[in-house]
C-alpha cells in the first residue's frame, strides 16, 4: 500500500488484499487483480506508468508542481473508477485519457487566471533530433542562444490551445501513434492529424526567428 498511501486514498472498510505481485505481469492481469482488491497489483501499475504520465503532463503544463499534482490526481481518479474499466482499450490508454482530460481542464482554469510558470527547463526536449543536432555543435558562445531557444520552445508550446498542445506532446514528444492519440482524446484519427498539422504550423510561425 506504500504508493496508495502516498495518494492519500481512504482506507476501505475491509483491508485490501496484499500479495507479492510479479513485476512482469500483463496490465490486464494486474487490473483484474486490483479490481478484486489486490492493492499491490495497482502499485505495480502506478510504478509502470507514473513516469510516462508525468512526462506528458509536464510537457503540457511546463510546471513541475502542477505535473506532480495532476499525475497524483490521475491515479486517484483511476483507482476510484477501476471497477468501471471494461478493457475496451488498454489500461494505459484509459489512464492516459484521464490524465489528458484533467490536464486540459487545469490549463483552461490556469489560462483564465493567466498564471503559469516558464521557469522550468524542459528536459524532454533534449531527446528531440533537431535539438540533439544543435547540441552536437555547441560552443560556449552559442550556449546562451540555445538556452534562449529552449525557453522560446516552451513559450511557443504554451501559446497553443489545450487540445493542440496535447496532440503535439503525445505525438512529437511521447511518440504515440495517431490511433492511440485518438483513443486517448476520444476523437477520430482525422481530427488528430488535423490538430497536429495546425499545431505545427502555429509553432513554426511562433519560432520563425529560429527555424
Amino acid at each position: 500500500m506504500k504508493l496508495l498511501e502516498k495518494l492519500h486514498l481512504k482506507k476501505p472498510a475491509t483491508p485490501p488484499v496484499q500479495s507479492a505481485v510479479p513485476q512482469h505481469e500483463e496490465d490486464e492481469t494486474l487490473v483484474a487483480r486490483a479490481q478484486r482488491g489486490d492493492a499491490g497489483a495497482y502499485d505495480v501499475l502506478v510504478e509502470r506508468y507514473k513516469q510516462r504520465l508525468y512526462a506528458t503532463v509536464y510537457h503540457m503544463t511546463s510546471n513541475h508542481e502542477d505535473a506532480n499534482d495532476l499525475v497524483q490526481e490521475t491515479f486517484i481518479k483511476a483507482y476510484r473508477s477501476l471497477n468501471s474499466f471494461r478493457g475496451n482499450s488498454s489500461f494505459y490508454t484509459w489512464i492516459y485519457r484521464i490524465a489528458v482530460n484533467r490536464t486540459i481542464n487545469h490549463l483552461k482554469r490556469r489560462r483564465n487566471r493567466n498564471t503559469y510558470s516558464l521557469d522550468d527547463v524542459d528536459s524532454g526536449i533534449q531527446t528531440d533530433p533537431d535539438f540533439v543536432e544543435l547540441m552536437s555543435h555547441v560552443t560556449p558562445r552559442r550556449e546562451v542562444g540555445l538556452n534562449e531557444l529552449h525557453q522560446r520552445l516552451n513559450e511557443a508550446l504554451q501559446k497553443l490551445s489545450e487540445n493542440h498542445r496535447a496532440v503535439v506532446v503525445m505525438h512529437d514528444i511521447q511518440g504515440m501513434t495517431h490511433a492511440d492519440i485518438a483513443k486517448a482524446t476520444n476523437t477520430s484519427e482525422g481530427t488528430v492529424r488535423s490538430r497536429l498539422f495546425y499545431a505545427r504550423q502555429q509553432l513554426q510561425g511562433l519560432l520563425s526567428d529560429y527555424v
